[in-house]
């Protein structure tokens, strides 16, 4: 499941609302942005680099 863009600041303001005072940040998870961009575009990295790419580009 992705989340839609903005969603941290959404998670920020309600977390104000119900802890006013308590001042915590939602921060996005970089090192899982990277994983996931890996593993979507490993098989077109793979065919236009070389790797088993029978000719392919």
């Amino acid at each position: 499941t992705r989340f839609k863009a903005g969603y941290l600041y959404e998670l920020e303001k309600m977390l104000e609302k119900v802890l006013p005072h308590v001042m915590l940040k939602a921060k996005p998870n970089p090192e899982s942005m990277i994983r996931t961009l890996k593993s979507d575009w490993a098989i077109f990295y793979d065919m236009l680099s070389g790797k088993s790419n029978s000719g392919f580009g």
